[in-house]
């Protein structure tokens, strides 16, 4: 009597687990679709009739008694049942599938300008998407009738055929295709939905946009996309969030950021300008002295921070306006308000080059 245990690497108390991987990693070096060499064809057989008599309990303990009858390398019982499965992986569910599936998730973008972007919004959405087919309620059957048993499968969603190999006569099964595997045919379908339970519908949902969001956010609707086949459960929706530009508000992060221009001589003496926001223009004290470049905060007047109530802060980017033009008079004040200061023209402050902050902004507003 062969060695069943020595072909497949076994001692005599291997679990059944040790039997179905050992004999899985011998099968898939042997089988004859990756070496057909006649010996190791010999040798497969070995080693699938060996599992087919360790992986079966009775036989394995009529083997380990020393009983020689009933084990003559053909498949048995639910031995073949077992073979497949740990030829093939294992695992897979038999038996006809249902018709009703969860449905797919949808989907789609929003834009939304700064204002709502920072205090939210609520919008009144319409989409098409696969919604439950009234005529049938999600069905697929005409006139309150039911799938009939499928003639070809019988009602199990698979068909089985026996084939010649070399091992002798194979049983495998495949999806029955009269059915689609489902076990049951429609012979009178729904003329809504031809069958399907579903169809497609426009529908208008009304979406609440909290504070804070910003581009690439999403929100996600529980339940509000595509219905599944055959009245399946519907996935979700998410809404994506797209960010427009403003004319003149630079977002980053939860700050934002405003260009502004005044006079060289608002900038020396100092002066109170008003400042754009998001809710109107606020005063904003400029210091005397102030240069071209400076960045002023104006507190709490940013964005909306997502899920709180706090806000960002508003930064003003200065910018000095030199005039291009000068009367005769401008220009003997200036020379003489240059004397006064012991100015003299020419002088040059030589200065470390490092790029402002506020020169990015100011190209971003086409300044």
């Amino acid at each position: 009597m062969a060695d069943y245990y020595g072909l497949l690497g076994l001692d005599h108390g291997a679990s059944q687990d040790d039997i179905k991987k050992a004999y899985r990693k011998i099968a898939r070096e042997l089988h004859p679709d990756v070496n057909p060499d006649p010996e190791v064809q010999n040798k497969f057989k070995e080693v699938t009739a060996a599992y087919d008599t360790l992986s079966d309990p009775q036989k394995r303990q009529q083997y380990d008694m020393g009983a020689q009858g009933g084990f003559g390398g053909g498949f048995g019982g639910g031995g073949f049942s077992d073979i497949m499965d740990a030829f093939f992986g294992g695992g897979g569910n038999r038996g006809p599938r249902p018709r009703m599936r969860q449905g797919q998730d949808a989907l789609i973008r929003i834009e939304v300008d700064l204002f709502e972007a920072c205090f939210g919004v609520e919008r009144e959405i319409t989409l098409e998407s696969a919604v439950v087919c009234q005529k049938c309620t999600g069905q697929g059957t005409a006139n309150n009738s039911a799938p009939s048993m499928c003639p070809v499968c019988k009602g199990r969603g698979e068909t089985q055929f026996v084939q010649k190999s070399f091992l002798g006569q194979v049983m495998t099964s495949r999806p029955c295709n009269n059915c689609s595997a489902y076990g049951s045919v429609i012979t009178d379908p729904c003329r809504e939905c031809a069958g399907d339970g579903r169809v497609r519908a426009r529908q208008t949902i009304n979406v609440k946009i909290p504070a804070g969001v910003e581009t690439g956010n999403r929100i996600q609707m529980a339940g509000r996309g595509e219905v599944g086949a055959g009245g399946g459960p519907a996935g979700d929706l998410y809404i994506e969030i797209v960010e427009t530009d403003h004319d003149f508000l630079l977002r980053d992060g939860d700050n934002l950021h405003i260009a502004i221009e005044v006079s060289f001589t608002a900038a020396a003496l100092g002066t109170t300008v008003k400042v754009e926001t998001l809710e109107g223009p606020v005063d904003l004290q400029i210091r005397g002295g102030t240069q071209s470049g400076a960045t002023l905060p104006i507190k709490g007047k940013g964005m909306t921070r997502l899920r709180t109530t706090t806000r960002g802060d508003l930064i003003v980017h200065v910018d000095i306006a030199t005039p291009h033009k000068l009367s005769r008079e401008q220009e003997k004040l200036l020379k003489e308000f240059a004397q006064s200061r012991g100015e003299k023209a020419g002088d040059v402050k030589i200065k470390g080059h490092k790029e402002g902050l506020f020169t990015k902004f100011r190209d971003s507003f086409g300044r």
